[in-house]
């Protein structure tokens, strides 16, 4: 019977996981009890040996050996070989248990789709549904020791009302050298079929989906066969058994208490009993036996999947859903909060402590905003609004706007091109603040500036100008069209200072 400990540890409190040393049933003490004996045993035997039966010189033979094999046991990877080994064994536990079929999505489908108040209807669905269950039962006999000892023959199958006689005769009159647990599902598939041009199912929207439902419960029986088909690999278990064996093989002897090679030469504690060495084995075997346990859930120990009583409940509550429950309604009325705006279901006292908590609405809900008024004013972003750059692009780039004035290119007293450089009230600083500014640059730059604002002041002006409509373009414009392209080389750390450009004509 599968050992539950849930509602122990819902909890943390002191002592809490140290209760549960203290259970026998589906415990690592049940299991591990013989091999610890076992062990035990032989290390004292071996001890004896060493203590009253050796000569001096047989002494000093096994304190080699017995040096060798404790030096031995660092060359074993017991934790990584176990670890990868159980892990293994837990994922595939834990997914052979998802993979047992339960008939509750497809009796809920069965229920709301297969319709008829009659007897006729009626047998139609518990019929459907005990196929399901013929399917899950047969499955489970294969792989399952629990399941084949309760319905050791297909005898005890038709008296448990699982088939009929007829069923039974159709089932054996069928030879396949296979396992045939899918034949219930072939019937079930096509009493559907049957069903929908009776009109009981009365659309093929439903009859779709009724076997949708029903490829996923075959699937899972087909799962489980093959998870019993397939197991992990032998040379792996063999491996990991041998490799825990031949460890505490080493151990027995390496981790005896020995005495000194030499007369005058200190040796360590004799403690008589190897507590770290107990212990190691403990862990060690312990986690070897975990993976024996677990590594088929289907058979008789204490933490196997209880399939008998799985059976029991699916085929109860699955005729429950399809026959007792179908269109057996309660009236359907208001609710209790069908005036209320806000519905709050009561606490009891024990639980009333927590309505005083208040509900998380984000984890930057209370954060305190600045108290500046200026830093919470909204502000429309514009392209002469102030730019940051980060300190990895102003390593490629100057603090200037990286396009270059085109109309330094068409003036014979500017023989280089210079890339524009920030004002001081452009809002953001130069990266290079010691870097030695040309002056006669500078004051083209400026001079290239104030002739820009001009022109622009003067287009604004005129008729055909901005607000006036739509012009044809300038004549700036297209010269600035035809000009060719110009590749700038980005300034490098080592030309900082240096002219970043080289002279070119148009």
């Amino acid at each position: 019977m599968t050992v539950s400990y849930t509602l122990k540890v819902a909890n943390s409190r002191f002592g809490g996981f140290s209760k549960l040393l203290f259970r026998w049933k589906g415990s690592i003490y049940k299991l591990l009890y013989k091999e610890f004996i076992v062990f035990v045993v032989l290390y004292a035997l071996l001890s004896l040996v060493y203590r009253r039966l050796l000569t001096e010189e047989q002494k000093r033979l096994y304190t080699k050996v017995a040096q060798y094999c404790n030096r031995s046991t660092d060359l074993i990877p017991m934790s990584f070989v176990l670890g990868f080994y159980v892990t293994l064994i837990v994922n595939r536990w834990w997914a052979q248990y998802t993979s047992i079929p339960l008939p509750d999505q497809l009796m809920c489908v069965v229920s709301s789709n297969v319709h008829g108040k009659d007897e006729r209807g009626r047998i139609l669905r518990r019929t459907l549904i005990r196929y399901a269950n013929l399917s899950a039962v047969l499955i489970l006999r294969s792989v399952s020791t629990r399941v084949l000892k309760r319905f050791p023959t297909m005898d005890h199958v038709v008296e448990a009302g699982f088939m009929t006689q007829d069923e039974r005769k159709k089932f054996e009159s069928l030879h396949s050298d296979f396992n045939k647990y899918w034949i219930p599902c072939v019937w079930f598939t096509n009493l559907a079929a049957q069903a929908r041009r009776d009109g009981c199912i009365r659309d093929d929207v439903a009859l779709r989906l009724l076997m949708d439902e029903l490829n996923l419960y075959r699937a899972k029986c087909s799962m489980l066969f093959h998870y019993d088909w397939i197991s992990i690999p032998l040379v792996y278990t063999q491996v990991v058994t041998i490799a825990v064996y031949s460890f505490f093989a080493f151990c027995l002897i390496g981790r005896q208490f020995l005495e000194p090679l030499e007369p005058g030469q200190e040796g360590d504690l004799d403690m008589y009993i190897p507590l770290s060495t107990l212990l190691q084995f403990f862990f060690y075997a312990g986690w070897l036996k975990v993976a024996e346990q677990i590594i088929n859930p289907f058979g008789e120990d204490d933490d196997d999947f209880e399939t008998n009583k799985l059976i029991d409940r699916n085929l109860q509550v699955s005729l429950l859903s399809v026959d007792d429950m179908y269109q057996n309604l309660p009236p359907a009325v208001k609710d209790k909060y069908w005036n209320e705006s806000t519905a709050q279901p009561p606490y009891t006292t024990a639980t009333a402590a927590e309505t005083l908590k208040p509900s998380f609405l984000g984890s930057t809900f209370d954060m305190r905003m600045c108290e500046d008024t200026e830093q919470n004013q909204a502000v429309d972003a514009s392209p002469s609004m102030p730019r940051t750059q980060t300190p990895l692009l102003s390593r490629f780039f100057t603090a200037a706007s990286p396009a270059i004035s085109l109309k330094n290119f068409g003036r014979g007293s500017r023989g280089h091109p210079h890339l524009r450089r920030p004002r001081a009230d452009s809002g953001f600083p130069s990266p290079y603040p010691k870097r030695s500014e040309d002056p006669e640059s500078v004051a083209c730059i400026e001079e290239e500036e104030m002739e820009d604002e001009e022109s622009q002041a003067t287009k604004s002006s005129t008729p055909g100008g901005p607000s006036g409509g739509t012009h044809p373009p300038e004549a700036s414009e297209t010269r600035r069209m035809e000009l060719p392209l110009i590749q700038v080389k980005a300034p490098s750390s080592d030309s900082i200072g240096a002219d970043q450009t080289e002279a070119c004509e148009p």
